[in-house]
């Protein structure tokens, strides 16, 4: 792979790259708290079968330019970046890979600039939640595992938090980036399938680890071994969290960009990968993926036995899944 910047009147993408410069696009995106390199698997994968990766480092992660306002992280700028990367190297039409946050962006750039979309994959977060804020997603949640008297936001009480409490949750995160990544990418528990999920407390416990800085856990090598441990943490002590954690802050405005579209229905192919032991953005158990189901005419749903980070905990089957979609559009 090849790591390399562009630099326009507006904004700076530090990106990566591997492939044959003619072959089908492919642009992958990243989420929280996550960096371009996070795809490697996937990128090799791909690139080996003659497609053109690009993976970048989204504004306010790694290497790319950072900005110090919240609503520089909403998604109508985030979409922009992309559009722009894309038009630099010369890339009419891709196909759009997101993960988390990741996702959401992608379904903001089939939703508003569907000519540049040969098709889009979105692995754990299904179309018209994440991208239209905390309320689409608490909409969704499953009552009966979050009681709504004692769980307002459900399984999304850590969202609420970074709203009513941004600079607590950002410091905690910052007090020891080690242990914060070390702590937040982990491999799933099936055991904890229908219990009352940790980010649920976040409010009831004063912020992510009781508003303390993270505990030190050993590193989880399902999902990170200790090189990408070092590039996470090089990353992050260079961006901080105020960039990935203002994600969340844009609401209103990520809203007023999703009904800005032309329109809400999705008719390129659609690939999402729902995780079987996600048991945040739970797709299993809960209706999350309704609106998905109809708003996409050509969606293909397919359920891998992982946890929120899919991309890493089965690296091989997310490939193989991503291998057999894009060689079919």
């Amino acid at each position: 792979m090849t790591e390399q910047f562009l630099t326009t009147s507006r904004h700076t993408t530090y990106y990566h790259e591997a492939g044959p410069a003619d072959g089908p696009a492919i642009v992958f995106v990243h989420g929280w708290p996550e960096i371009g390199l996070a795809w490697a698997p996937q990128m090799h994968a791909l690139a080996s079968r003659g497609f053109r990766v690009i993976a970048p480092d989204l504004r306010g992660f790694g290497r790319s330019a950072l900005y110090r306002s919240h609503d520089a992280y909403a998604q109508r700028e985030i979409v922009a970046d992309l559009i722009e990367l894309s038009d630099a190297l010369g890339i009419e039409r891709a196909l759009w890979v997101g993960h988390d946050w990741g996702a959401a962006i992608v379904w903001n750039v089939v939703r508003h600039h569907p000519s540049r979309c040969v098709a889009v994959a979105a692995l754990c977060i299904p179309y018209a939640t994440l991208d239209r804020g905390l309320d689409a997603l608490v909409a969704r949640v499953n009552r009966e595992q979050y009681p709504v008297e004692i769980y307002p936001a459900g399984q999304f009480e850590y969202i609420a938090f970074y709203h009513e409490h941004f600079e607590t949750a950002r410091a905690v995160f910052e007090a020891d980036v080690t242990r914060s990544i070390k702590v937040l990418l982990r491999a799933s528990d099936p055991t904890l399938a229908g219990s009352v999920y940790p980010t649920a407390f976040v409010r009831k416990k004063g912020g992510w680890f009781g508003g303390r800085p993270a505990p030190d856990v050993p590193l989880d090598r399902a999902i990170l071994d200790e090189n990408d441990l070092a590039a996470y943490v090089r990353a992050f002590e260079r961006s901080g969290f105020f960039g990935p954690d203002s994600l969340y802050m844009n609401d209103a405005d990520n809203v007023r960009y999703a009904d800005e579209a032309a329109s809400q229905a999705i008719d390129v192919p659609v690939l999402f990968l729902s995780g079987l032991y996600d048991f945040v953005c739970d797709t299993e158990r809960s209706s999350l993926m309704e609106p998905m189901k109809a708003a996409c005419s050509r969606l293909t749903i397919e359920t891998i036995a992982s946890g929120h980070w899919m991309m890493h905990e089965r690296s091989e089957e997310t490939s193989d899944a991503l291998v057999r979609f894009a060689t079919g559009v």
